[in-house]
């Protein structure tokens, strides 16, 4: 079954780029190709890491800790769609001109924040193999891969700066995070808190 699944898993992950790389070829990038393009390789960063946040605890709600094997390849996915928002923005946009990436890097805040999320991206697609993680120390990386946090709410107040109108979609992103890192944080404080009331109760600490 793995061997059916997790390459099945690639393969739709790749299904994004291979839609662009479709209409790119049949002239259906809309008006204006460039922000069309920028616009889905950034959406589509989001989307992966949300769905990397997602594995943990839809793997504790349910119980299929197949799930985890396919954290790392959706991380990845989300480094790689992350490094074509950012290379159609230097190659097509600016033409490499790095005046003019450096001064919006400074001057515009959307682009300052999304560029420090995809910074943070680099070392945690650098340590993703188990021969890395294993040289590091898994305690050490563990709280390394903890800037995924920073990186993905980067990208939903990247994404958040970027639209001026209708910003019912950042936001939407926006709580589905607020919701994976909420349960994230419950699940660190539950037990302090248990320990906790039972100090103050006066009672034994369970073992």
């Amino acid at each position: 079954m793995k061997s059916v699944v997790k390459p099945g898993v690639f393969v739709l992950a790749l299904s994004p780029l291979a839609l662009l790389a479709w209409q790119g070829l049949n002239g259906e990038l809309s008006a204006n190709p460039i922000d069309y393009i920028t616009d889905e390789t950034g959406t589509w960063t989001l989307r992966f890491l949300t769905l990397t946040l997602a594995i943990t605890p839809f793997r504790k709600i349910t119980g299929w800790s197949v799930l985890a094997r396919f954290r790392r390849m959706l991380g990845l996915f989300a480094f790689f769609y992350g490094m074509l928002h950012f290379t159609t923005y230097v190659y097509l946009d600016k033409f490499f001109s790095i005046d003019e990436i450096v001064a919006d890097i400074a001057k515009r805040p959307f682009i300052t924040v999304g560029f420090a999320a995809l910074v943070l991206m680099i070392p945690l697609a650098a340590t993703s193999a188990d021969r890395i993680a294993k040289w590091i120390g898994g305690k050490r990386w563990r709280l390394l891969h903890r800037l995924v946090y920073l990186t993905a709410l980067g990208g939903v107040i990247h994404y958040l700066w970027l639209v001026k109108a209708d910003q019912q979609r950042p936001l939407a992103y926006g709580a589905i995070l607020a919701l994976l890192l909420g349960y994230r944080l419950w699940n660190f404080l539950k037990p302090r808190l248990v320990r906790l009331r039972l100090r103050l109760n006066g009672e034994a600490s369970p073992v």
